[in-house]
């Protein structure tokens, strides 16, 4: 029986990054080499591309249509690719999501504009998601961005609108707050049942999995997939105190990419652990982000060491 996309969505799905040359120009053959690696591990169920970790908002239509036909060429058959769509602009937005459909994607996950975190009124959340949801027929899914980020974080009663929509069918929640979390889930829970919530904050994956998620979408199992699929197969078990052991190695190292100050240096962090493991040339990223330096390679170097991850000497 052929799984529905839903479906599809349970356990664990990486969100990779997209390699860089010196000039800042994407890396097709380094993308393929990431993509085809993270895929061959056991238990990655499908990819999140075009995601923040890929840089989405400084990359071009056509680069993104490119991460798309490279990740559908090199990753298996029954790999799920769900793509990101973000832009400020709603037409550009929904020109996209029909870019990403032709080439290839599964399922768009909709992003908000980081305008959105000044504040804007609910009208423009609602028709920013209809525009994308006019412009494809694949399946669609919301985004839940961080408390922290301001009026990008739907409020309870916007969230509610915008399932109703029977055209969206998913939600990865990055709340990045355990009672977000939670009350995000049991909103949706009862109103559609069947709207699946993927818990998807890489620092409380393992309170997610005790209140309840679908499955994880996480920058984490780009770097570390093989922990990350360890941690979903022990709570999907119920074996806690599996879960709590793998939980303790992730720990340091979710930190350390994404927790530590300043903040907004996740993709960087990303990109340096996988220098740092040999899977990467560089650590490059698009400016206006730096790469890191000297203090996020040592932090970033001690946490996979933590984590149980052999690095090279030379790192």
């Amino acid at each position: 029986m052929t799984e529905t996309f839903v479906q599809r969505l349970s356990g664990i799905h990486a969100a990779t990054v997209v390699p860089m040359r010196a000039d800042f120009s994407m890396d097709e053959d380094a993308l393929a080499a990431h993509i085809g690696a993270v895929t061959r591990v056991k238990g990655i169920r499908g990819l999140l591309i075009n995601g923040h970790a890929g840089e989405n908002f400084v990359l071009s239509l056509a680069e993104k249509r490119r991460v798309v036909e490279i990740a559908r060429t090199v990753a298996p058959k029954d790999c799920l690719l769900v793509s990101g769509v973000n832009h400020e602009s709603s037409l550009e937005a929904a020109r996209e999501a029909a870019e990403m459909a032709a080439a290839g994607a599964d399922g768009l996950l909709v992003f908000p504009p980081n305008s959105w975190a000044l504040g804007h009124a609910d009208a423009c959340t609602l028709m920013h998601h209809k525009m994308i949801a006019d412009a494809t027929a694949l399946p669609l899914m919301l985004y839940g961005a961080p408390v922290g980020a301001g009026a990008m974080s739907y409020s309870s009663e916007v969230l509610s609108r915008l399932i109703d929509d029977p055209r969206f069918v998913a939600i990865k929640d990055g709340s990045w707050e355990v009672a977000a979390y939670e009350e995000n889930l049991r909103l949706i829970q009862s109103r559609r049942p069947g709207f699946a919530v993927l818990g998807s904050g890489d620092e409380h994956l393992l309170t997610s999995y005790v209140i309840g998620s679908a499955g994880s979408q996480v920058s984490l199992a780009a770097v570390v997939p093989e922990l990350v699929v360890a941690l979903w197969d022990a709570a999907a078990a119920g074996d806690w105190a599996r879960a709590r052991q793998v939980h303790e190695q992730l720990y340091p190292l979710s930190v350390a990419i994404y927790r530590d100050a300043p903040g907004g240096r996740a993709t960087a962090r990303l990109k340096t652990c996988l220098k740092l493991l040999g899977r990467l040339g560089n650590d490059v990223v698009r400016p206006p982000q730096p790469s890191c330096d000297a203090r996020e390679n040592a932090a970033l170097s001690a946490a996979l060491r933590a984590a149980g991850v052999e690095v090279p000497v030379a790192a």
